[in-house]
């Protein structure tokens, strides 16, 4: 059996001003931005720049009060998602300049280099590149 988790919704305000700051400021990719008339809402998907065919975001605008009350904080203040990357200092200074706003600074783990940034909403995300695995010893 082979099985994989095709998107992870994420509870957003608005499309548009998601997709400005994940697209925009963020640099992920738009896949799909589908409207669905019949139930006044989108299919809009986005991923990490890079990214080949793994998980997705779907952004999902939260249509009653309940959900409203879930946008940014819906892992109850942890961190929520974890964007890998391949140059943890190259896309730091670019999240900076950009205007991200990371909570927590920069460290050096022994799984490898993170730091938490909040995005437009204050869900918050690490930003991390792991460290190389170490070399497996001949069995």
């Amino acid at each position: 059996m082979r099985q994989a988790i095709a998107h992870v919704a994420l509870v957003v305000r608005d499309y548009d001003e998601a997709l400005a700051f994940y697209v925009g400021k963020l640099g992920f990719r738009l896949i799909e931005d589908t409207h669905q008339p019949e139930q006044d809402k989108r299919w809009v998907v986005i991923a990490p720049p890079g990214s080949g065919e793994g998980t997705t975001l779907l952004l999902a605008r939260a249509s009653t009060p309940e959900q409203a009350r879930f946008v940014g904080n819906q892992a109850g203040g942890r961190v929520f998602l974890f964007l890998r990357t391949d140059d943890f200092w190259r896309d730091y200074r670019r999240m900076q300049a950009a205007g991200i706003r990371f909570v927590r600074p920069p460290s050096e783990q022994p799984y490898g280099t993170v730091a938490v940034f909040e995005d437009l909403y204050g869900t918050r995300w690490d930003l991390i590149e792991y460290a190389r695995p170490a070399p497996h010893a001949s069995c």
